[in-house]
């Protein structure tokens, strides 16, 4: 069983469905759907990638506070290590409003400390013990990048919504080996991803939704794979974790690029039939036999 270490991303989500967005105007709504449940991409990764077969650690800053408890016991599977240390701001927290086509509007309505107090030195024995290290943005990960380097770990990181031009991503721009991003804030993201390659980057993925997903690989070779629509709609929260998460799986099997991006984009589809950042019945079986139904016909 391979070893994973995971650098942040966890916090308690307040999650509104409704059938659209609300006109930005003032007004009562009495009628939605409302769950609260553990969020963030650490979360979203961690608990997707234990079902895939990995031994998980995963690390995160959390408060001692009810929603800190919360975490803890939905953070709980036996191939899943959840270490935390103390956040005096208390545990992160987000309100998501959630549209039928399940787009989303995340307010943060608790971040975590800018510079927590704690002991670095720890995270060596953690990231050189293992075979993948993914370091989440966050507000105390960035002082992991150099240690993974240091203990000569590629650096797996997920973007997200980056636009190219914050300089607050550029140190995990610059120490990420493997780099996933989106496609909604970056229109010239085939231009960034020749950018980062050049710069001696291994694979850079840029994720589209529904409209698939494009990768380019070290060897300047470009791969489009097609979006899948496995599940009915119920909640896309984590679906961009979950493709992450089927992506390294591949990986991690030794598959080609193509291959490891189709069973990111299965596993994404499962997840937005799930209220769970994860869908229930994910296993390598699963979507192993989903890519011969869908890939490899």
């Amino acid at each position: 069983m391979q070893k994973i270490f995971i650098a942040g991303g966890v916090s308690i989500d307040s999650i509104i469905y409704l059938p659209e967005f609300p006109a930005p105007k003032p007004q009562t709504i009495h009628h939605c759907r409302f769950a609260e449940t553990v969020g963030s991409t650490g979360s979203g990764k961690a608990l997707n990638l234990c079902r895939l077969g990995f031994d998980v650690t995963l690390h995160a800053m959390i408060g001692n506070d009810p929603y800190g408890e919360k975490a803890r016991k939905m953070l709980t599977h036996p191939d899943l290590t959840f270490l935390y240390d103390n956040d005096v701001s208390g545990t992160e927290r987000h309100t998501n409003i959630m549209n039928a086509a399940g787009e989303r509007i995340s307010v943060f309505t608790n971040n975590v400390s800018e510079n927590p107090g704690i002991d670095y030195a720890k995270f060596n024995r953690l990231i050189k013990e293992s075979d993948h290290v993914v370091i989440n943005l966050g507000s105390y990960t960035k002082k992991l990048l150099p240690v993974a380097k240091t203990e000569g770990k590629p650096v797996w990181t997920d973007l997200h919504d980056y636009d190219g031009l914050n300089p607050w991503y550029d140190d995990y721009v610059s120490f990420s080996d493997y780099i996933v991003l989106s496609s909604d804030n970056m229109p010239g993201y085939r231009d960034f991803m020749q950018k980062m390659i050049a710069t001696g980057k291994k694979l850079v993925v840029t994720t589209h939704g529904r409209k698939g997903s494009t990768g380019l690989t070290e060897n300047n070779e470009w791969i489009e794979v097609r979006a899948l629509d496995l599940c009915k709609m119920a909640d896309s929260n984590g679906a961009g974790d979950a493709y992450f998460s089927g992506l390294l799986y591949g990986f991690s099997k030794g598959c080609d690029i193509r291959k490891c991006m189709e069973l990111g984009s299965i596993a994404g589809a499962l997840c937005i039939g799930s209220d769970l950042l994860y869908h229930p019945s994910l296993s390598p079986g699963l979507i192993e036999n989903l890519h011969q139904t869908h890939y490899e016909k």
